[in-house]
């Protein structure tokens, strides 16, 4: 069995994991805030869209190929096989997806969010275990059934809270803080899964061929910039319901301005005849007498 080092440049690499995973919670439950307040079906669908990026692909996937970049087998070279490291980052954000969609678009409902919880949490499992077997290596992968069973439970667990979170947290403060918990389960079902691996090296080792983590280390931080900038200047362009607020109440005031209009250009009362006079009389102003007009 070979000696496995999780923790290969020391501190740096959980921060940052964990860094990722506290920031992609944190846009992702400010998106997923605007999903029930959206006022059409398209705006849903964009609001799901941001917030699954941000969760599945920053919070989760992200952090998963940060934390193992710190991850080591002394005596082998580690690379990576690209589709199917593509292919786990999409299964998390459909996951995601999908478990916003069950309770974000919906009657809030315990049996959604636990349905949801569940779904999620699997996608969020099943994206470890794909880019775990994304890894080349000169042996073979070997996993502990029982820390596999609690990473898989750790995972629904935290799916379940964080889809909770994402329909109840409103405020700032409370935003931050479900996404600093947030950030302690996602590292927790990772270094948990991790925990379960063993690798048995082969005395026949061959050239280990994929992707090595440094070529893939700048696509993946460039996305990451990409998205958070992306999910940043969204949530700056959106508006916001004081914004909704004020835009109707100016519909409301040029929907009334016709009338208002309408009430002002009707002539004023004129009981005594003054305005067929043409002008007001002036103190001291005679008008000369009408006489009667002299027979034919």
């Amino acid at each position: 069995m070979a000696e496995i080092n999780h923790f290969e440049y020391g501190w740096i690499t959980p921060a940052l994991s964990y860094a990722l995973s506290v920031l992609g919670s944190f846009l992702g439950l400010v998106c997923a805030g605007r999903i029930r307040t959206a006022g059409t079906t398209g705006h849903r669908v964009w609001w799901v869209t941001l917030a699954s990026w941000a969760i599945g692909g920053t919070a989760i996937w992200s952090m998963h190929f940060m934390a193992m970049l710190g991850f080591a087998v002394k005596g082998t070279r580690i690379r990576y096989d690209v589709p199917l490291t593509v292919a786990s980052a999409l299964v998390a954000v459909a996951a995601v997806g999908i478990g916003l969609t069950t309770v974000g678009t919906c009657r809030i409902s315990g049996l959604r969010i636990g349905a949801g919880g569940l779904f999620t949490g699997l996608g969020v499992a099943a994206m470890h275990y794909t880019g775990m077997a994304a890894m080349r290596l000169g042996g073979s992968l070997g996993y502990d059934r029982v820390p596999v069973a609690l990473s898989v439970a750790i995972a629904v667990v935290a799916a379940t809270v964080a889809l909770w979170l994402a329909v109840t947290v409103r405020r700032a403060l409370a935003v931050a803080a479900s996404a600093l918990v947030m950030g302690v389960a996602v590292n927790g079902m990772h270094f948990t899964g991790m925990s379960a691996l063993s690798v048995h090296l082969h005395e026949q080792r061959g050239e280990v061929t994929g992707a090595g983590f440094s070529t893939l280390l700048v696509p993946i931080v460039l996305a990451v910039i990409f998205v958070v900038v992306g999910l940043v200047y969204a949530l700056l362009a959106a508006p916001t319901e004081e914004d909704r607020a004020g835009a109707a109440y100016l519909d409301a005031r040029r929907a009334s301005e016709p009338a208002e209009a309408a009430v002002q250009a009707q002539p004023a009362p004129d009981p005594v005849g003054l305005r067929g006079r043409g002008t007001l009389a002036r103190p001291g102003t005679t008008f000369p007498s009408r006489r009667a007009a002299p027979p034919r």
